[in-house]
């Protein structure tokens, strides 16, 4: 909780649902600060934090069941407005004197809400009478609800699939109004962050890069600092904005795993010296890495293994620069909500190749992580408000442990350069065609399968590239994208004549569900 206290906050109590980080993208894009904290949490911390207005998230759990997740009435008796959902409205029914039975038939996926009453909620929307498209995940169903509250809409599963109590201000709804498949979610967030809490918005990127700044200042005061730059958007981002802080203090420190795109080093290396000016130790470490990895196949092996070597070279160029006390990273918000999660869930298996615990205890350096506070987007944002060019902002996500996880089976300098010379035709092919803005993710898999061809008069046996690319509003949820046959064409016909050590390739259609934590 670092924000400054003028800016106006949601809270966002999380009972585990997966979907609890998209409530807080709503919140965000409407231009409204919030943060996500653990039910067994917030009654200790709701005082300091001073919230302007609290949301409850949805959750994998029953409240009739003994273990359930709970908070007790101090939060509902705040006088705060509120708004719960899914199980967060089953939990206000049960604190606040409703009822909440099993044992009926639940009601998943898309439904119809029919809205029954004038409502603030759904101010701008459908009508008294008409049908709004909503998201539908519960088994439980609310059978009476508090007094005071009043039935607002219903659906064929649930007959108080929105309820309200307009005097305190507080509603709660049956659905998911966060998940994209809730056609006018975001405008019910609006309404009730604008029309119900009478928030103003005032969470900009603007605001958030000065009064970061001055916290790096006031953190690092005339220390030095060591940031662990990748060439992704997260450390860079974060490098320029501690630079802009504290100048010459900054020494970044590029590891070249041998693991990144194509010419991807010399990029980076350019970017900082030369446009930026700053000070940069490039190490490659290429050889290291890729003979620590030669004969591992195991997926989480390779992870640990480049993770530890990644510390290990890091450290030992860090005992070199004299004076240095803290250590800076590009940890976002999703790693932090994802490490501290409720009740564990999918989050427990998060991203192994993330320090978002904390360093090594022989590590004798302070944390400086200026983007803790930001989802990706935001940090793209902040990226064009800081003058890195938007083509390097909007830069596809690239995994920490860099190509070895694209590479299914052992590591060869061999596979990583036809991997590398492959992935790089598939984005220049992506970007001539103008699709690359409309793509969340793209990237080449090098398969563990050869196949048998004929090229020209000549039998061939080699690997099978498969292609991917997905659709995505917000890296929670993704789609295949569907790629015109000419444009997929084109492109495997040059990755074929010109990649040596590839005859065949395929396009991998698979979509990432809610609650899968990774998919490349």
């Amino acid at each position: 909780m670092t924000t400054e206290p003028h800016h106006q906050r949601v809270l966002i109590v999380d009972f585990g649902s997966q979907v609890t980080q998209l409530i807080a993208r709503r919140v965000r894009e409407a231009g409204v600060y919030c943060e996500i904290h653990p039910f067994d949490k917030v009654e200790a911390l709701v005082d300091d934090y001073a919230p302007s207005a609290i949301i409850l998230s949805g959750g994998p759990a029953s409240v009739l069941e003994d273990d359930s997740p709970r908070i007790g009435r101090k939060l509902f008796d705040l006088g705060l407005p509120m708004l719960a959902i899914c199980y967060g409205q089953q939990l206000l029914c049960d604190v606040l004197g409703g009822k909440v039975e099993g044992g009926h038939a639940g009601e998943f996926g898309r439904a119809e809400l029919t809205i029954g009453k004038d409502s603030p909620l759904f101010q701008g929307l459908a009508g008294v009478g008409e049908r709004e498209t909503v998201w539908m995940s519960h088994g439980d169903r609310v059978m009476a609800i508090p007094e005071g509250f009043e039935v607002v809409a219903t659906s064929t599963g649930a007959p108080f699939a929105a309820i309200a109590n307009d005097a305190k201000k507080i509603y709660a709804v049956q659905f998911h109004p966060e998940v994209y498949h809730t056609v006018h979610g975001p405008q019910m967030y609006r309404n009730f962050l604008f029309n119900v809490a009478g928030l103003k918005g005032d969470w900009t990127m603007a605001s958030f890069r000065q009064e970061m700044v001055q916290k790096i200042r006031d953190q690092v005061g005339d220390g030095k600092v060591i940031c662990g730059l990748s060439g992704g958007v997260d450390s860079s981002v974060a490098a320029v904005l501690i630079h802009e802080a504290i100048g010459d203090q900054l020494t970044c420190v590029f590891v070249d795993t041998g693991l990144l795109r194509k010419n991807e080093a010399e990029q980076v290396v350019t970017l900082f010296r030369d446009h930026y000016n700053i000070p940069l130790v490039h190490v490659d470490a290429g050889d290291l890495f890729l003979g620590e990895l030669a004969g591992v196949s195991d997926p989480e092996t390779k992870r640990k293994t480049i993770g530890k070597l990644f510390i290990d070279v890091f450290d030992k160029e860090a005992a070199k620069i004299e004076g240095a006390a803290f250590l800076a990273q590009g940890t976002l918000y999703p790693d932090v909500v994802e490490s501290v999660s409720a009740r564990g869930g999918p989050s427990a298996v998060i991203k192994s190749h993330h320090n978002v615990g904390g360093l090594p205890d022989y590590m004798k350096l302070k944390l400086v992580e200026p983007l803790r506070e930001l989802f990706k987007d935001e940090v793209r944002a902040l990226g064009v408000e800081l003058g890195l060019a938007p083509a390097f902002v909007g830069r596809h996500p690239f995994p920490g442990p860099g190509l070895a996880i694209r590479i299914p089976g052992d590591i060869t300098p061999e596979k990583v350069k036809v991997l590398q010379d492959a992935d790089a035709i598939y984005l220049e092919e992506i970007r001539n065609a103008g699709l690359y803005d409309k793509i969340w993710q793209a990237f080449a898999v090098l398969l563990p399968v050869k196949t048998v061809g004929v090229m020209g008069d000549a039998r061939t046996y080699e690997n099978v590239l498969a292609l991917r690319a997905v659709t995505s509003t917000d890296g929670m949820t993704a789609d295949f994208f569907e790629f015109p046959w000419d444009v997929l064409g084109k492109t495997a016909t040059r990755i074929i004549n010109e990649v040596r050590g590839v005859n065949r390739v395929v396009y991998d259609v698979t979509s990432k569900p809610p609650g899968t934590i990774e998919w490349e």
